[in-house]
């Protein structure tokens, strides 16, 4: 009888032995457990109880194969630790330059490179022993000439010993932060290839190992999506975008991985989306699956590669063309019609428009207003000789165009009529006002002999 099925068809298997496990064993099992201080009167209360502390430990630390190679906090210290050290270096390294750039200003433009610099500097000394000074060793021959030639027309100050024995001090620590860097990031590279071997394939190992670091462990960042993983470390700039309602962050950590920062900008945020979702499968795999190989992680990087390629190609037909050629631009031929501007429209007022004087004595009626009474479509008045109005008309089409002609012509006599009485009378006041006049005159002349 036992009370585990687990054990019961492990035993079943590899002795062939006939075991029993059913609800009625599971119950009895639980009594007897909780009888067990009564059963067994020689052990003590505190000392069961320690002796099932104990038990519970060594079933959890098999039940989780516990491992030192997977602890990760290792990594999280080693990264944490390779950050500070490049701090630490970049200031030791600008602190020596400008301290030694008083005395030789000329060596940091000919030696950029900043360990090539410190070896220098601790070699060399003092600018005036570089004529005698063979510096193969740290400098190929044509810097090491150059070297040579600027330290004799240096326009640095002079110092003392004690000041060159304190900056080779420097270098001295400089070199051996640089060697200690060198160490630390083998012993790092090594932990990620134990711990985390697909995911250092994918992204580096410098990369897995912050991303990990800001997850705070390799358990928690499987538990985050690919979304996440994606702008993680990148917070600032994602909380700020939502808050002004900007484009949010496309990549975080991620970025400085080798399949997305090699990539053009235009194809970024595509691979940065692709390589979070297949780098959320293989820190999975990782931490939660039994083998230690990394072909997941080499199949996988395979194909953001090739995916990479694929991009480029689209991207430069889009750009250039097929096949990455100068694209083929068809012939510009303009079909628009041509209107030519007219200078008069410039002026926005409305000409005005000479009104000539009437001439009362050969006025006719408008033809405009005898269309508009009787709808016709053209009238065409000309004025004769002696002054009356004549209407010319057409041969009439039709019955009622020429009825509506007999009309207008009976109109325009009717007003015709009443124009030649007024014009009659005009003219015979104006003549009986003229007679008066010379008459006047006439008399005053008589008159004007009679004084005389």
């Amino acid at each position: 009888m036992l009370c585990n099925n687990v054990l019961r068809l492990s035993l079943q298997d590899k002795f062939n032995l006939t075991c029993v496990h059913n609800t009625a064993i599971s119950e009895l099992m639980r009594c007897i457990r909780t009888q067990t201080n009564n059963l067994i009167t020689e052990v003590s209360e505190r000392e069961n109880t320690a002796m099932s502390l104990g038990l519970a430990h060594g079933l959890s630390r098999y039940k989780l194969k516990f491992s030192g190679d997977k602890i990760d906090t290792m990594i999280i210290q080693a990264v944490s630790l390779l950050d500070d050290l490049d701090k630490e270096l970049n200031n030791y390294i600008m602190r020596c330059r400008e301290w030694y750039g008083w005395h030789f200003p000329e060596l940091g433009s000919v030696v950029q490179d900043h360990a090539a610099y410190v070896k220098t500097v601790k070699k060399l000394g003092m600018r005036t022993a570089s004529i005698t000074m063979d510096l193969s060793d740290v400098l190929p021959a044509d810097l090491e000439q150059r070297v040579k030639d600027a330290a004799q027309i240096s326009m640095g100050t002079e110092i003392s010993d004690e000041d060159i024995r304190h900056i080779t001090g420097l270098c001295d620590q400089i070199i051996e932060m640089q060697d200690y860097r060198s160490q630390l990031f083998e012993y790092l590279r090594n932990r990620m290839a134990a711990i985390a071997p697909n995911l250092t394939v994918l992204l580096g190992e410098l990369v897995g190992a912050r991303l990990i670091s800001h997850a705070g462990s390799l358990m928690s960042l499987a538990k985050h999506p690919a979304s996440t993983i994606q702008i993680l470390g990148a917070e600032k700039a994602l909380f700020r975008a939502l808050k002004k309602k900007h484009d949010t962050p496309k990549y975080g950590l991620i970025y400085h991985a080798q399949l997305i920062s090699q990539s053009s900008q235009k194809i970024k945020g595509k691979m940065s989306r692709m390589v979070a979702a297949k780098a959320s499968l293989s820190i999975r795999v990782d931490a939660l699956g039994e083998t230690d190989d990394a072909d997941l992680g080499t199949l996988q990087r395979g194909y953001l590669e090739n995916k990479a390629k694929e991009l480029e190609s689209i991207e430069s037909g889009k750009m250039g063309g097929i096949g990455g050629g100068p694209k083929k631009f068809d012939k510009y031929q303009n079909k628009s019609q041509v209107f030519q501007y007219h200078g008069g429209n410039d002026n926005t007022m409305t000409p005005k428009v000479k009104k000539e004087p009437t001439d009362f004595f050969n006025q006719s009626p408008a033809p405009g207003k005898l269309n508009k009474l009787f709808g016709e479509e053209e009238l065409k008045v000309e004025n004769g000789d002696n002054g009356h109005a004549e209407t010319t008309e057409e041969p009439p089409s039709s019955g009622k165009k020429s009825k509506k002609r007999k009309l207008v012509a009976e109109v325009e006599e009717e007003v015709a009529a009443p124009l030649e009485d007024t014009v009659s009378a005009v003219a015979e006041n104006v003549d009986a006002s003229g007679g008066k006049k010379k008459k006047k005159k006439k008399v005053k002349t008589e008159a004007e002999e009679e004084e005389a």
